[in-house]
């Protein structure tokens, strides 16, 4: 099969994913999210009591017969999605109680590393019709990296931002998608069975993903990672097997406007901050030779040697190093341990670095 040399960006390629997958280049994405087939068990789940399905449901939905064939099917499409990330790219796979269990299972036996699994708890779940089971109020998102060693984006600051400046959990309580976002057919019914939420979209793309990469969508459905990736000035590439899905999704592509790009970079981390030596510092002047190092406390101190190691007694070496020695801790961050005097004040030699970075 023909290699195709242009990826076909922010483009909704009608037909099954594996045969388009196939046709594009090794590590070409950045990020994928996955919303594939169920596999439900039971299709009783989705029948009310007087035995008619629930809205936007048909008999073709989920057309796996056994484990076997979708096992078969999950270890095709996620051995594509392995070859289409790139090094350090991630992935998202989104499952409930049915596949998420064998999914995860494939992933780790395909080599990729897990980071996370996330719970998106629905905040309206859909009632329990039958009343013979628990209301299943949520689903699992995995996340995970190409491999063990892949250096993986995280925007750790933007999703701190996102939560009122405090650490975004794993748990995540958002709504179904209602009223004018849920897409309706001719009739009035559901268009799509599983169409998730833009907010779960939002913080998907925004916590793995920068401005200009590339997400695959192979499940695109009717186009919500797509318009995410969209409105946040991400390109995309989503696939769709279904036609009526696909012009619903071109329709809720062509309606969305991105979002004003100033200032649309995400929060940066310190992990993402170019790394600047202590020696650095001492070249410049910013910390000359002499000067005199302190804890917070100011219970010990150190003196800083013209090659950059510091000097505290008989320990001599790096920040790091002799720091964790003078509090007899297996490790220290000097940056945030040791202090200089400026005026009647203590700074940290990590708010020195910050300065000396943003000249």
């Amino acid at each position: 099969m023909e290699i195709i040399r242009e990826l076909p960006l922010d483009q909704v390629l009608l037909g099954d994913c594996i045969p388009l997958m196939r046709m594009l280049p090794h590590a070409s994405v950045h990020c994928i999210f996955a919303d594939p087939p169920y596999n439900l068990q039971l299709r009783g789940e989705l029948r009310r009591p007087d035995d008619s399905l629930v809205d936007g449901v048909d008999e073709d939905w989920d057309r796996f017969a056994d484990f076997q064939a979708y096992d078969a099917f999950t270890r095709a499409w996620l051995t594509e999605c392995r070859r289409l990330l790139r090094k350090d790219g991630t992935i998202w796979v989104i499952g409930a109680y049915h596949n998420i269990f064998r999914l995860g299972a494939i992933l780790q036996d395909l080599g990729f590393w897990l980071l996370n699994d996330i719970i998106w708890r629905k905040a309206n779940p859909m009632p329990n019709f039958r009343g013979r089971r628990f209301t299943n109020a949520h689903e699992t998102l995995i996340w995970a990296a190409r491999g063990r060693d892949s250096r993986h984006r995280f925007n750790y600051q933007a999703m701190k931002a996102l939560n009122d400046d405090l650490q975004m959990r794993s748990d995540w309580l958002l709504p179904l998608c209602t009223g004018a976002e849920r897409l309706r057919n001719h009739q009035g019914l559901k268009l799509h069975p599983t169409q998730k939420p833009e907010a779960l979209l939002h913080r998907v793309l925004l916590a793995s993903t920068a401005p200009e990469e590339i997400v695959l969508d192979p499940f695109a459905g009717t186009g919500t990672t797509a318009v995410v990736a969209k409105r946040l000035h991400r390109h995309f590439i989503a696939i769709e097997r279904h036609p009526a899905y696909a012009e619903a999704a071109i329709g809720r592509i062509r309606r969305t406007k991105p979002a004003p790009y100033e200032g649309l970079a995400t929060t940066p981390s310190k992990r993402d901050a170019p790394r600047v030596a202590f020696g650095s510092l001492v070249e410049r002047g910013i910390v000359p030779p002499g000067t005199k190092l302190f804890d917070r406390m100011r219970r010990v101190r150190a003196v800083v040697a013209p090659d950059g190691t510091i000097v505290a007694g008989d320990r001599r070496g790096s920040i790091h190093k002799v720091g964790a020695a003078v509090q007899n801790a297996p490790s220290c961050n000097g940056w945030t341990f040791w202090h200089i005097e400026q005026g009647d004040a203590l700074v940290s030699l990590d708010t020195l670095r910050v300065t000396a970075e943003s000249d």
